[in-house]
């Protein structure tokens, strides 16, 4: 996926989930946030960030905050945090043949592939049909690091573990499922679930590995010009010993 003018630019502070207070070429501006998560080890004051602009009209500001820099013992760390840019992403993905599941052909498009199917109180992201089989996938962006590993979610998600009992409903009734965690930036570590921050959601994929739901870590190849998942990187499902 692709972004179009992308502007650097340095976060001010964020007076609500929606948009942020930036500095734009020596001008203060306001910013929509595409991200309504918490994001709070990555949008801090002083930090750099990428500003998209758009001319559309009725807009209340014509920029977005799409990334961030972040500083790591590993050097400067771009991290894409759009919200949509995760689904646009494993959608190109699924379509050119690059995501491994099980289910899905190698090198090419499947027969069938469409963004958001209801099943049962569930919308999924991608559905499709390959074979005599029929899929779900459920996309999820990933944004958090610590020390090359990545992590989610990075605050608690009912919704999230919903979706993966959904999956775990889907798969017993004959269709392939599977989770994409696509990685918004190219870190060199492992994928877990954020025990410590939601451990529902880590004994959820527990469950669903059980039902037979294939899980995937994806990274991306991020940068201000858009956002492109390259390849998988290790699932860490094992809970850590947490501090009492």
């Amino acid at each position: 996926m692709k972004y179009q003018i992308m502007k650097k630019a340095v976060f001010l502070s964020r007076p609500n989930r929606f948009i942020a207070q930036c500095l734009l070429e020596g001008e203060e501006i306001t910013a929509h946030v595409k991200n309504t998560g918490r994001c709070r080890e990555l949008l801090l004051p002083g930090c750099t960030v990428w500003l998209e602009h758009s001319a559309a009209s009725g807009r209340k500001t014509s920029w977005s905050l799409i990334a961030v820099e972040k500083e790591t013992e590993r050097g400067r760390l771009f991290i894409n945090m759009d919200s949509q840019a995760p689904n646009a992403a494993a959608y190109e993905a699924v379509m050119a043949g690059k995501v491994p599941f099980s289910f899905l052909p190698e090198g090419r498009a499947p027969r069938l592939l469409k963004r958001e199917f209801v099943f049962g109180d569930s919308r999924f992201d991608l559905y499709g049909e390959e074979g005599e089989n029929r899929f779900l996938i459920e996309v999820k962006g990933v944004t958090l690091e610590e020390g090359g590993n990545v992590f989610f979610p990075d605050a608690p998600t009912v919704r999230g573990v919903k979706h993966l009992e959904g999956l775990c409903w889907a798969a017993g009734e004959g269709y392939r499922c599977g989770v994409l965690f696509v990685v918004q930036m190219e870190a060199n570590g492992y994928f877990a679930p954020n025990w410590k921050t939601h451990s529902d959601f880590g004994y959820a994929l527990l469950r669903a590995r059980e039902y037979g739901v294939e899980l995937l870590a994806m990274c991306c190849k991020a940068s201000a010009e858009g956002m492109e998942i390259t390849h998988t990187i290790p699932i860490c499902l094992e809970q850590p010993q947490l501090e009492r």
